[in-house]
């Protein structure tokens, strides 16, 4: 495995499942930009509120990474995840329930940091999941 295929396992290993935010200091550099999670998020203290905010929303969050895909200095991460909605941190009530949700990261590294995310997911799966969104559940 490279060491980049490496460094995209511990990210999803460390950050999430183990909610480690130190790792994201270790992993993600000082002007990185992770786009498609709200507003760009640059550099690891704008990532960490995100991190938190999310880590409080779904606190036994786990992903499992199902795939990478590398090319040069960029990894294609697809992903699926599962956790418990218990913090009002998204911008809605808890609701207790479980939600699964899948996804995918492309992160390019430099000098064995990230320096670019772009993130995918199914965010309206999850919405209709937690019962948030007044539209239907997907046939």
């Amino acid at each position: 495995m490279s060491e980049n295929k490496a460094l995209a396992r511990r990210w999803f290993e460390e950050v999430w499942n183990s909610g480690r935010a130190a790792a994201v200091d270790e992993m993600l550099a000082p002007t990185a930009v992770v786009r498609g999670l709200g507003a760009d998020l640059v550099g690891p203290a704008a990532f960490k509120q995100f991190h938190a905010a999310y880590r409080e929303a779904f606190p036994d969050v786990r992903l499992r990474v199902d795939a990478v895909v590398e090319e040069n200095d960029v990894l294609a991460v697809r992903w699926s995840g599962q956790g418990t909605h218990q913090g009002n941190t998204l911008g809605f009530a808890a609701t207790g329930m479980p939600c699964r949700f899948t996804g995918v990261t492309f992160m390019r590294v430099e000098n064995g940091k990230f320096v670019e995310g772009w993130n995918v997911f199914d965010e309206l799966g999850m919405l209709r999941q937690l019962g948030v969104t007044n539209l239907p559940p997907a046939p």
